[in-house]
């Protein structure tokens, strides 16, 4: 027996989770508790929990009998097959095998000073005096840092050539209304009047730059000897010899640009939004800034993470009968832990829709308590890489230019873009005395 559902029919479950997102999961669980059951779409069943037990239990799990690329399966005609997101068993370890190398702290740190070149030029062209929606801005600085760093295109001219096709693509994902149109049709997805059509032109466009840009890597005889993600891919071998194709390179490629791009942005915003609205928070991060520390700014980061998480949700699809939380579900069934849902918890976080920093002062956060990069085998490759990315571009906006709020009222809603919880108004900051 499943976990009680919500008395909703599977149209507006999928209207509720696209349009009021954070309204929709915190009804569901004020009216079923832990744990509770949704069927997003025909033959599909997601036990959405946000017991701290059941957490662990997913994330300390067998792999093989809790799949990701599975229980992920929505994301694919965005990422591909090949996309480490969506692979499980043997080939998702060898995927990650070849991407972890890139993303090691240290190689990552040596990519601060371009983090806060870029963060300094959009910035310096912020508008005074006036409120404004600072989401755009920090997507266009994340999708930069992503070309530079990750697929290691300096030359603007060439950034703009590869990134337009990109951001357009993305921005084709992230309408909500959109977005459900592209679930709702399904298997009509290929008619001639499917928002699937759009859609598809928009991705050949982007997969062919992409592949131009793998192809020329590939004759480049300096790639080796190139220090961004794209090269060290194209150059990684796995235990056998095997390098990645240019399919799966495709896929892992679009993989980094969604998850270190629009999340990243989206939790920046949300970083923005909160410091704005907190006086007290801002004053001790400038007062840091100009003392040379971080802590506090780590902590603030940490907060954000936890209280407004950019991906709401992991799941895994059972591969064979499973018990969480004393209820016994079958395979095919998918089990998703709440992120959103487990960071509010009053047990664990106590005042939990206190925007306190402070808490993560006293201690780091717990391993199944704070999950904003997921956990375990599947952990977020790019975590420490994002946190330092918001580390140096917020330190970058609190050095340079004082900030209030842009908007009246204790915070901005929730929208969903594409797979993230966004500020429903982009973040709405002013800059001035």
């Amino acid at each position: 027996m499943l976990p009680p559902r919500p008395g909703l029919s599977r149209w507006a479950m999928s209207v509720g989770f696209m349009l009021r997102p954070t309204d929709f999961v915190e009804a569901c669980a004020a009216d079923c508790g832990d744990f509770f059951t949704l069927r997003p779409a025909p033959g599909r069943q997601v036990v959405f929990t946000s017991d701290p037990q059941a957490v662990r239990q997913v994330f300390t799990g067998d792999p093989a009998l809790l799949h990701a690329g599975a229980g992920n399966v929505t994301l694919a005609p965005l990422l591909g097959p090949g996309s480490v997101l969506l692979l499980d068993g043997a080939e998702h370890l060898r995927h990650r095998k070849l991407l972890l190398p890139p993303f090691h702290g240290d190689r990552m740190r040596g990519h601060a000073d371009v983090m806060r070149e870029v963060a300094e030029r959009h910035v310096a062209r912020w508008p005074r005096d006036r409120a404004f929606a600072v989401l755009p801005s920090m997507q266009a600085m994340t999708l930069e840092i992503i070309l530079r760093v990750v697929f290691g295109v300096s030359d603007p001219v060439a950034r703009q050539r590869l990134g337009d096709p990109l951001r357009v693509l993305l921005e084709e994902m992230a309408s909500p209304v959109r977005l459900l149109a592209l679930g709702l049709t399904g298997s009509r997805r290929r008619g001639p009047l499917s928002p699937w059509r759009r859609f598809a032109r928009l991705r050949a466009l982007a997969d062919a730059r992409v592949h131009e840009e793998i192809a020329r890597r590939r004759a480049d005889p300096d790639a080796a000897g190139r220090d961004d993600v794209f090269s060290m891919l194209v150059a990684a071998r796995d235990e056998q010899g095997r390098a990645l194709t240019d399919d799966e390179l495709r896929d892992e490629l679009m993989t980094l640009l969604v998850a270190g791009h629009e999340t990243t942005a989206t939790a920046l915003a949300w970083a923005l939004e909160r410091i704005v609205r907190h006086p007290a928070v801002h004053a001790r991060l400038r007062a840091e800034q100009a003392a040379g520390g971080t802590a506090y700014l780590d902590a603030v980061i940490r907060e954000t993470l936890r209280l407004r998480p950019v991906v709401p949700a992991v799941v895994r699809e059972l591969q064979a009968p499973m018990t969480f939380g004393g209820w016994d579900l079958p395979a095919g069934v998918s089990i998703a832990p709440s992120i959103y849902l487990l960071h509010r918890r009053p047990d664990l976080y106590p005042e939990p829709l206190a925007f306190r920093p402070e808490r993560f002062l006293d201690r780091a956060p717990g391993t199944y308590e704070w999950i904003p990069f997921g956990g375990s085998v599947r952990r977020c490759l790019g975590a420490s890489f994002a946190l330092l990315e918001m580390r140096e571009l917020l330190g970058v906006v609190l050095r340079e230019v004082p900030l209030r709020a842009g908007s009246r009222g204790d915070g901005e809603a929730t929208r969903r873009r594409t797979v993230t919880f966004a500020p429903a108004d982009g973040g709405r900051i002013l800059v001035g005395a």
